[in-house]
């Protein structure tokens, strides 16, 4: 199943995470040092990042 997820702070991160296991996710933010971060593999929830 593919499942979109539209916000990539505390809530959608982790739930991105968690669907992720036994689905295709793609993860949306409007920031984008938190979504290069995401591809980088590397957690964006301690990022300090402007909107």
């Amino acid at each position: 199943m593919k499942i979109a997820v539209a916000g990539t702070g505390y809530v959608g991160l982790s739930n991105a995470v968690l669907l992720a296991q036994h689905n295709e996710v793609y993860a949306l933010d409007i920031v984008e040092e938190k979504v290069q971060l995401i591809n980088n593999q590397k957690s964006s929830s301690h990022c300090r990042c402007q909107p």
